[in-house]
């Protein structure tokens, strides 16, 4: 018997593991822009790291903590990956884990791509994904055991473009809201994100795919050739108005939520002055703010950087939690 409590106790600890990690669909019916399609979602691998590239169906997996070390606070988590796919395990569900072992609830956005074969209105689709999980899990929030108050988002790289979009232009509704839930994320927290959509700024991949204007086959053969795709994306041309509109430094203001900011300073993808004007904007518009830049570390790391000892979401977890 002494052997057997053990063994119950250990599957009853399983059970609420389990029961604590569940997958949600977005929308009832077919996502808002997208167009009928009989394709199904699909991930490669690059070495031993899985990368989303098609998301036919937007989902919510939720990392709900123990009642016992619920805080009431959530997070959205939004992967990068150049708005082409999602490094959703490292830039997702290991950050959702991370939250739900301090007693934060993790909320991994598998959102949808700007693919012109697979919707309309490109440029809006990532936008709506977002504010549709943030509305849910607002709405949702007494159920899950959260404050309507206390839920951010959290983007990496493009995903942070999209969290910091989420935080600039919650004012312009891309989703149905007859409830009139408020879609403004009430802290961001941004890793090594894109910021700017401006020249010799921005993650060029990252712009086009979500502005530029061309047949997503030809598209394609650009993106495959990585080692050049940048410079040939760079010389081909977007839309002036539309890279001001995403550029999110020129979007920020009062009402845009606290912010934590983390980067690198010798990303290489990505450039640190992303972090740099955002965090300017928001000193100028007198919203808090709260960065922290690692010498090294390159891009993409997601919650660990190996050249320091420094957890830069150790830190990020207690500025949440300090949060009023």
């Amino acid at each position: 018997m002494k052997k057997i409590v053990p063994l119950i106790l250990f599957c009853l600890s399983l059970c609420l593991s389990l029961s604590a990690q569940k997958t949600i669909s977005l929308y009832d019916q077919l996502a808002p822009n997208s167009k009928p399609s009989n394709l199904k979602d699909s991930t490669v691998k690059y070495g031993d790291t899985p990368f989303v590239v098609r998301v036919i169906t937007p989902e919510l997996t939720m990392y709900l903590p123990e009642k016992s070390k619920a805080t009431g606070i959530a997070v959205v988590v939004c992967p990068g990956g150049g708005y082409s796919g999602l490094a959703a395990e490292h830039e997702g569900h290991a950050i959702a884990k991370k939250l739900q072992a301090n007693g934060i609830a993790g909320f991994v956005l598998k959102y949808r791509l700007p693919n012109t074969d697979l919707v309309n209105n490109k440029e809006f689709v990532p936008l709506q994904d977002a504010q549709r999980a943030i509305q849910i899990v607002r709405e949702n929030a007494q159920k899950w055991g959260i404050n309507p108050h206390k839920i951010g988002i959290q983007g990496n790289s493009a995903g942070g473009h999209l969290a910091s979009t989420a935080g600039t232009h919650f004012m312009k509704e891309q989703i149905s809201n007859p409830k009139k839930t408020s879609l403004r994320p009430d802290f961001m927290v941004l890793n090594y994100p894109v910021i700017s959509f401006a020249d010799n700024l921005t993650h060029y991949g990252s712009r086009f795919n979500l502005i530029g204007e061309m047949p997503s086959e030809e598209l394609n053969k650009i993106m495959s050739d990585w080692q050049n795709s940048e410079k040939l994306l760079k010389a081909l041309p977007v839309s002036a108005e539309k890279v001001k509109e995403y550029s999110n430094e020129l979007q920020v203001t009062s009402n845009t939520p606290p912010t934590f900011i983390t980067h690198a300073n010798d990303d290489d993808v990505v450039p640190v002055q992303n972090s740099i004007l955002f965090i300017a904007a928001l000193q100028q518009n007198k919203v808090p703010v709260e960065s922290f830049f690692y010498a090294k570390g390159g891009h993409g790391y997601g919650m660990d950087n190996p050249t320091s000892d420094i957890d830069w979401i150790g830190n990020c977890i207690k500025w949440i939690k300090n949060l009023k």
